[in-house]
This record gives structure tokens, C-alpha cells and sequence, in this order.
């Protein structure tokens, strides 16, 4: 990602509790008390969304200037309780690079709305589990993105509550899932709610902010922090003008993601995604945006599966077989992001050809290597060239090509026994060699027995009866096939 960080030299002082005062009050929103506290409950109360089906873990709520993303801010606390003894607020950090959780627990923050004191006692257990969790000061000193979702919850809840605020920026996966986790072992059994403060894509143009966004909403639906970093790292990847990062504040969403996925939220529930423009389009124009998504993480509902429609997998197709036809005819295949956001998530695939009902090439990926779209042309141009079973395709041979798309779900590992014929394709894997067979092999090779043994043998150049074998790892999954009609 390309954060910019601005390293301050402000350190904190030892000695009584002060005030963190508010730094960006008349800034990011009114600084007068009476303004704030209109402006705020009109958010509050503002529609557009259906209530959750399921108690709400946490909040995910953009952090921008409230002329741009308050109301969507508003939004997402419309749907929380209105007493909790602490909320904790992951926050992006922008001012300090961080390598875990830096906290505020020796001063309060305060708003024109009053003061919020920190959870010492929730600090004090959280940095005993962990030196991830550590007191900085200095983080907090000019950060906005804790400060401006305090006056939603002084407006929102009915009594005073305590604060756990911390700002994350690290890229490190497995730290951010630790602190999700500590962090969720400490709050069980508490009334308490965690709060996401981020904004998501900076700066590309309002068309390409909704399929970056789109992705990464799709990603959090997943409830899997994983796919939601490789996501973005891909999307980054892309190089897309103007899109400087997907997320300011992901490393709060995965931070958080894992902390609610541990407290029993089981999905994710979309509010509304919108973008500066959008929602304040007498400010600049669509050129250059910064994206919101407003969502709650709750107890209710389902992981989103990530299926993918007929619709979908057709323009898969048209792609793969594009993909070729500008190969032969020299043209350059176009870059960006796809339209459908679904389009542009990790994808793991495969493109099969057949010639008059042989096979004519076959290549892939087997984990996520690139988006979606972008996988489908990698294997396209694999499976038509660099298959060595096969000569190169010529230009001639492809009208009467037959094209296949298959996206493949996460690997998993298995036994021999979990393997189900026509439903699993199957990875075998030891002593330094692999292969793969697709679940279509079962139609040439219904036992069980055989199947294994001819991947064993035939791709994964071992043993036969490798499958057997306990150095041998078997993985299964299933696809999503398209095939050309």
C-alpha cells in the first residue's frame, strides 16, 4: 500500500491524565457544540437501510470530513445498542507508522461534546497478552480517524462509556490477526462493540473506486481477513491510475474482521458504498475520489460464498477466448479494473481447450495469484502455448477451439475417504512434486481407485499408489466450470 506516513516527535508526557483535545474539530466537523449535536443526530436518523437480522459486533464507518462520509457514519450507528460498557475503535493510522496497536490509555479524549476516558484496566490486560498492544501517544496526537466517531456514540449511547482507542497501519497479516484475536479473548463475556474507522479507495476516479470498493466489500463479505489483504494487495498490484491504496485503514478492517469473527459475528451486512463525490458532489468532481463503505459485522446471517453467476462465467469466457484473438492479432488486452467488482477478487483457474473433443491444452493456477479476470487470461495464453504436452496453438486452430473456465474453490486438506467422485478435484502432493486432476477427469476416470492412481502417477510423476502414501498430502476443492457452448 502506499501510505504516506508523517512522522511526529510528539512524546508522552508521564504524570495525571490530560486531554487529548480536539484536533480537528472545526475542521473535519462543527466544532460548535450545538452544530455538532444537530448534525449528528440527523445522521442518526437518517434512512436508506433495513434494520440487521442479528445483534451487531462491530461497526464499519468511513472517517472522512462529515460533509463528505457523516452521514454514511451516521448510518452505521443507527443500528447499534444504546449502552456499552467499552467501545474499541480501530482506527487507520496516518500519522505514525506502528507495527501493532497503538493505543491511548493515559489521557482522554474530548469533543465539544465532552470527555471520553480511556478502559485502563482493558489497556492493562490487552498489553499484559501482548507487547503488540502498546501505549503511543504520539499516534493519537494528530490522528482523526478515532476522534471524529466519538461524537456519533456520545449522541448514540444513553450513558457514559469507556474507550479503548487504537491506530494499526502494519501490512504484517499474521500480527493483525493476533490482535484480533487477543483482542476478542479479552472482551468476551463484556458488553462492549468495536468500531472500524476507515475510509477505502484514494484517489481514482468515481467509476474505478466503485469497482475497487465493490471488491473489497465483496472481499469483507467473505468474513475471511485473508482475502480481504489479498485482495487489496492484488488491486494494488494493478497499478491503476490514481488508486494510491484500497483501504487507508485495512489494517483495522483485518484487525477487527478477526476480532468480531471470534466474538460469533458470522457476516457482514452492506449499508451503503458510495464515494466524496456522491455524497457531496458540489465539492469536486468524479475524477479523483475518496470511496465509503458503511456495514455492520453481526451474529446473524451467512458468509458470503462467493459463487459465482452465469452471467459472470460468460464473460469469463468471452475474456479468455478475447485474450487469444489479441494475441493473433497483435493487440495489447486492455488493463484496469473490471466493471463487476467480483471480477477483480483473487482468483484460483484453470482454461481448458479442446480440439474436436481432445484435449488441446490445459493450465492454471492452483491458489490465488492474481484477480479473477486477470487468472482467466493468464491461463488462456498458458493453456494455448506453454502446455509442453502440446505444440504451440496456431492462428488457424482457434474457430474451431473449444474454451472451458474453471474457478477453483480453496484448497483443503483431505484423506482418501473424504475425496467424493464427480464432486472434488483433487491435489496430490509429495516429495517435491504435485499434480492436479479437475472433478471433469472423473468423466474419463470414474473409480476412485484409478483416478487416484493415474494422478499420482501421471501428473504428479510419483508412485502410483502415492495416494496411500502417509508423505503424500491430498487436497480437495470444486469449481465453478464455464463451458464455451
Amino acid at each position: 500500500m502506499k501510505l504516506l506516513f508523517l512522522f511526529l516527535t510528539l512524546a508522552g508526557a508521564a504524570g495525571p491524565a490530560v486531554a487529548r483535545e480536539a484536533v480537528v474539530a472545526g475542521q473535519f466537523y462543527p466544532a460548535d457544540k450545538a452544530a455538532l449535536s444537530a448534525f449528528v443526530d440527523a445522521a442518526l436518523a437518517g434512512g436508506g437501510a433495513g434494520r440487521p437480522a442479528g445483534e451487531v459486533v462491530a461497526v464499519l464507518a468511513p472517517h472522512a470530513g462529515y460533509e463528505y462520509s457523516g452521514k454514511m457514519a451516521g448510518l452505521a450507528y443507527k443500528f447499534i445498542g444504546d449502552s456499552y460498557d467499552t467501545v474499541v475503535i480501530l482506527a487507520a493510522g496516518h500519522t505514525e507508522g506502528v507495527k501493532g496497536a497503538a493505543l491511548l490509555v493515559s489521557d482522554f479524549y474530548e469533543t465539544p461534546l465532552g470527555k471520553v476516558f480511556p478502559d485502563k484496566k482493558l489497556a492493562a490486560a490487552l498489553q499484559k497478552a501482548s507487547p503488540l498492544f502498546e501505549e503511543r501517544p504520539s499516534a493519537h496526537a494528530r490522528e482523526h480517524a478515532v476522534e471524529v466517531q466519538l461524537p456519533f456514540l456520545q449522541r448514540k449511547l444513553k450513558r457514559p462509556f469507556l474507550l479503548l482507542p487504537a491506530v494499526l497501519n502494519t501490512g504484517d497479516l499474521s500480527t493483525l490477526k493476533k490482535i484480533g484475536a487477543a483482542l476478542a479473548a479479552a472482551l468476551r463475556g463484556k458488553k462492549a462493540l468495536i468500531v472500524i474507522s476507515t475510509d477505502f479507495s484514494h484517489y481514482p476516479s468515481s467509476e474505478t473506486a466503485a469497482a475497487a470498493d465493490g471488491a473489497m466489500l465483496l472481499a469483507m463479505g467473505s468474513m475471511a481477513p485473508d482475502i480481504v489483504w489479498t485482495t487489496a494487495r492484488m488491486l494494488d498490484a494493478k497499478k491503476v491510475p490514481g488508486l494510491e491504496t484500497c483501504a487507508c485503514g485495512e489494517a483495522a478492517v483485518e484487525a477487527g474482521m478477526e476480532a468480531a469473527r471470534n466474538l460469533g459475528a458470522a457476516s457482514f451486512q452492506t449499508l451503503k458504498i458510495s464515494d466524496s463525490y456522491n455524497e457531496n458532489p458540489g465539492s469536486a468532481g468524479p475524477g479523483r475520489v475518496v470511496g465509503y463503505i458503511s456495514g455492520l459485522f453481526v451474529r446473524g446471517g451467512k458468509a458470503d460464498q462467493l459463487t459465482l453467476s452465469r452471467a459472470q462465467g460468460a464473460a469469463l469466457l468471452k475474456e479468455a477466448r478475447l485474450t487469444l484473438e489479441y494475441y493473433f492479432s497483435g493487440k495489447e488486452a486492455p488493463g484496469g479494473l473490471e466493471r463487476d467488482p467480483r471480477l477483480n477478487l483473487p482468483g484460483a483457474v484453470f482454461v481448458t481447450l479442446t480440439a474436436g473433443g481432445n484435449l488441446r491444452g490445459c493450465v492454471g493456477t492452483v491458489e490465488p495469484a492474481m484477480t479473477l479476470m486477470d487468472a482467466v487470461r493468464y491461463g488462456a495464453i498458458s493453456a494455448a502455448f506453454r502446455d509442453g504436452r502440446f505444440p504451440p496453438l496456431k492462428a488457424e486452430e482457434l474457430p474451431g477451439v473449444r474454451l472451458e473456465v474453471s474457478v477453483l474453490s480453496r484448497l483443503k486438506l483431505a484423506k482418501a475417504g473424504d475425496i467424493k467422485p464427480r464432486v472434488h478435484g483433487v491435489v496430490a502432493a509429495g516429495e517435491g512434486r504435485s499434480g492436479l486432476f479437475l472433478p471433469q477427469v472423473w468423466e474419463q476416470i470414474p473409480d476412485k481407485e484409478d483416478f487416484l492412481g493415474e494422478l499420482c502417477a501421471q501428473k504428479a510423476g510419483l508412485r502410483r499408489t502415492c495416494w496411500k502414501d502417509a508423505g503424500t498430502s491430498l487436497y480437495t476443492f470444486t469449481v465453478d466450470a464455464f463451458l464455451e457452448k
